[in-house]
């Protein structure tokens, strides 16, 4: 079996963690569970352990924070070619898998394993959030820089579109192997997609009282890029033609404190997640299942974020039968969306008004469009993706390239 590095910025550990690091888990998960030695080296966080072992057989080690955790992996990895320190375990691991969050760790420099960068989608519209300084230099090594030092490895993302914008950066498409999201299985009491019944306000017997009011969600990290305000936006936009219309936030992240304020300013009546009156309901951080819970109550799922790779919210919200309105220039969306039969694609913060008025306004279409959307969630599984990750390190171990969509099977669920 192979002896395979994975390195990535953040893991589930971190605060900031998201999407494109529970998939680099998964997919560590799988690759152990088909025997293979895997260590995913990543920054560490406050409280983190430096090194520990998952119950998969996933072997962790962390060092480094924002910008310190490239230096300081690519000494380990100097230091393990000789086996010493925290990658001494592997020496010469068969293949490295180096994930690039708008820069990756280059680790072509301290390796002569062959390479494969994993890129969610390019960051050009999220760069200026990183400072003006940091902004230039940092578009730079994801737009030049990095295509040239990597001009021979194989890439790995998770949309056409991202292989696409990868294309356009001078990427040789022979190169660009798309291994598309999984979706974790539902919670137990969540069968079909359904919330749980929850009979503890029921009517009496007869009497099926005043129809409850629509709730709008948004799954997402709370950071700029995600650009929760356009969600706050449209529901204000709606409010009067939907009384009682809640919009549900479930995430948290440093920009909190904005969107709040935001809310305020819009006159939304924000509040805490034990607030029952007010339009925008700030749930932070949940366990999963009061997440799906949240989800499963709505009749739409928000996505404003101006870039995502894939967008795993799309599928967690699908699997309850609930569509997402989201941006075409997202890139990744217009693959996990498929346009006018899932969900709906729009152009801007009016188009998502429009859209999401539309499903509210027409049960029919609403319904036709989630069941849509939770049939094809039904078709995704995480372990489907390892196997399809597999599949690639195969062929890069052998000296091939692959291109193209990448389909595993699901083994052992």
């Amino acid at each position: 079996m192979s002896r395979i590095l994975l390195l990535c910025w953040r893991d589930s550990t971190h605060p900031q963690g998201g999407g494109s690091e529970r998939y680099l888990e998964h997919v560590a998960d799988g690759l152990a569970a088909a025997g293979h030695t895997v260590v995913f080296r990543t920054s560490r966080s406050r409280g983190a352990a430096r090194s520990e072992t998952s119950p998969t057989g996933v072997r962790f080690s962390r060092a480094g924070g924002r910008f310190s955790v490239y230096p300081r992996a690519l000494a380990a990895m100097l230091l393990g070619r000789a086996g010493l320190g925290p990658l001494g375990v592997l020496r010469r691991p068969d293949v490295v898998v180096d994930t690039q969050n708008g820069v990756p760790f280059f680790s072509r420099l301290a390796t002569r394993s062959p390479v494969v960068l994993l890129v969610h989608h390019i960051h050009r519209e999220q760069w200026p959030v990183a400072g003006r300084l940091v902004a230039p230099v940092g578009w730079w090594i994801e737009s030049w820089l990095a295509p040239r030092v990597h001009a021979r490895s194989q890439y790995v993302t998770v949309s056409l579109p991202s292989a696409e914008e990868l294309a356009e950066l001078g990427v040789d498409p022979a190169r660009i192997a798309v291994v598309r999201n999984g979706v974790d299985p539902l919670p137990e009491g969540f069968a079909g997609g359904d919330a749980p019944a929850d009979t503890s306000d029921a009517s009496p017997a007869g009497d099926p009282g005043p129809a409850p009011a629509p709730r709008l969600v948004v799954l997402s990290r709370l950071v700029p890029h995600k650009h929760v305000e356009d969600a706050l936006d449209v529901v204000a936009a709606l409010r009067p033609r939907y009384p009682g219309l809640v919009l549900d936030v479930i995430g948290s992240g440093w920009w909190a404190e904005k969107l709040h304020d935001y809310a305020a300013e819009r006159g939304l009546g924000a509040d805490g997640p034990a607030a029952t009156a007010g339009a925008v309901v700030f749930h932070g951080h949940v366990d999963e299942p009061t997440k799906h819970r949240l989800l499963a109550g709505a009749a739409v799922h928000l996505m404003p974020s101006r870039k995502e790779g894939w967008g795993l919210a799309v599928s967690e919200a699908a699997q309850h039968g609930v569509p997402t309105v989201g941006y075409h220039h997202a890139a990744g969306l217009r693959d996990s969306i498929d346009d006018d039969e899932t969900g709906l694609l729009v152009d801007d913060v009016t188009a998502m008004t429009v859209a999401a008025d539309r499903l509210l306004g027409d049960p029919g279409v609403r319904d036709r469009m989630g069941e849509a959307a939770r049939r094809k969630a039904a078709g995704m599984s995480w372990p489907a993706t390892a196997s399809a990750m597999e599949l690639v390190l195969r062929a890069v171990g052998e000296g091939r390239r692959v291109s193209g969509v990448i389909s595993g099977e699901a083994r052992g669920g």
